[in-house]
């Protein structure tokens, strides 16, 4: 990793940078992003599968479901709650 350029090295010489968020190629960004991701979903009315938290769920009023699958880099939406599914999809 290098000193972001326009910061002076020298008065930097025994200090570190710390990472704000998490970046691409590091350990965490999975981990970053999926909380993220959660999060954002949550705000939308999803709430997460106990016995799989890559699997969230919402009802409708009148019963329905929308069901949201993560794995990996794939996102499977299905369900029969029929309104949901392209609001979250734009």
């Amino acid at each position: 990793m290098e000193v972001p350029p326009g910061l002076e090295t020298a008065a930097i010489v025994n200090k570190v940078c710390r990472f704000k968020k998490s970046l691409y190629g590091l350990k965490q960004s999975p981990r970053a992003w999926f909380e993220k991701f959660t999060c954002v979903l949550k705000k939308h009315g999803y709430f997460q599968s106990q016995s799989d938290h890559t699997m969230f769920i919402k009802y409708s009023q009148k019963g329905q479901r929308a069901i949201l699958i993560v794995y990996v880099d794939d996102i499977i939406l299905t369900g029969d709650f029929l309104d949901e599914i392209p609001r979250i999809k734009g």
